[in-house]
């Protein structure tokens, strides 16, 4: 397996040390495969079988990065701000609630 280091400022190095549970070769072999398995997907799509294994065990996906499209962050705004439902009177919620 190769071995890579990286440079990190002394304030951050401080600031990770208090961390001491976590194992930061993980964290950033993790990013990295992300980062891979990322710009794959952007590239054709897919995943490899094993790529989405790994997505699975630390509950990620490539369609997690990508920006919510403008036509449906409109949708969505738009039912945010409008009614949710109609109001009911109680004899209405009483014959709605025994059909289910």
């Amino acid at each position: 397996m190769a071995c890579i280091t990286v440079n990190i400022e002394p304030s951050l190095k401080r600031r990770m040390e208090r961390f001491s549970w976590v194992n930061w070769s993980e964290v950033g072999r993790q990013e990295a495969l992300k980062r891979d398995i990322f710009e794959g997907y952007l590239q054709n799509g897919k995943i490899s079988t094993e790529d989405l294994r790994f997505c699975e065990s630390i509950d990620w996906h490539p369609v997690d990065e990508l920006s919510l499209r403008e036509d449906y962050a409109k949708k969505l705004k738009g039912i945010e701000k409008g009614s949710h439902g109609r109001r009911m009177n109680t004899k209405e919620m009483k014959d709605w609630l025994e059909g289910l």
